[in-house]
């Protein structure tokens, strides 16, 4: 049973997200996108779509990735309940193909963010968030030029009615303000769930809080554990 992590050609960080599965105990395995995902479901404990730049971001960041025949599989392991998360270009291929809803888009400062921030748990009972407790603030990096979180004001209503944000940028307490969202995100929204609540993106790298002997952090490792 193991965790496939999709590597594309611009993939970045797919090697970084298997040790920090690996050093939770969690069996993990690159796969190239061309070589598809395993035939049989039950050796796939989970799907990480990892960060990175695929394809060079051309046309837009997870455009062509969104469009790569492993994607079909990808939304049919998706819809039979295998958790899938997809982290920073991950969820830029995750909103672009369909698995959740919402587009990233160019940082409203238009440049390159590489820095820490803090995430507001939204939601505690998901196989993602299980670890925390509603409110609980995370520090956890990003790393990303088109990370703004939009969608228009009917489709953001919705998401919010339906209880479909999982995290929010914030200050250090907690507040959710313009100061703390980094990217211009819309409602400061860093993560979200697909239609099941086994499918997440978000902007932030977990996999870069996990690891103790390189990490400022290890509040991310929670949110890997949902493979577990």
């Amino acid at each position: 049973m193991t965790v496939a992590v999709v590597q594309f050609g611009g993939s970045n960080c797919d090697r970084d997200a298997v040790r920090a599965l690996e050093h939770l105990g969690i069996d993990a395995e690159r796969r190239w996108h061309g070589d598809g995902l395993p035939a049989d479901r039950s050796d796939l404990d989970g799907i990480v779509l990892p960060g990175g730049f695929s394809y060079g971001d051309y046309l837009r960041a997870g455009a062509m990735a969104a469009r790569a025949p492993v994607l079909e599989s990808v939304r049919s392991a998706a819809a039979d309940g295998v958790p899938v998360l997809g982290v920073c270009n991950g969820a830029q291929v995750g909103c672009e193909s369909g698995l959740t809803p919402g587009a990233f888009t160019t940082n409203a400062s238009a440049r390159f963010q590489c820095e820490p921030v803090h995430l507001r748990v939204e939601r505690a009972d998901t196989p993602w968030t299980a670890a925390y407790e509603p409110g609980d603030v995370l520090s956890i990096p990003i790393a990303h030029g088109e990370g703004r979180f939009e969608m228009d004001d009917d489709a953001y209503d919705d998401l919010v009615a339906d209880d479909r944000v999982l995290f929010r940028y914030c200050d250090a307490d907690g507040a959710v303000t313009d100061a703390a969202n980094p990217n211009g995100s819309t409602g400061n929204v860093a993560g979200v769930l697909g239609e099941r609540e086994t499918v997440a993106v978000l902007m932030p790298h977990p996999e870069r809080a996990t690891l103790p002997d390189v990490a400022r952090s290890t509040d991310g490792a929670g949110i890997l554990e949902a493979f577990a």
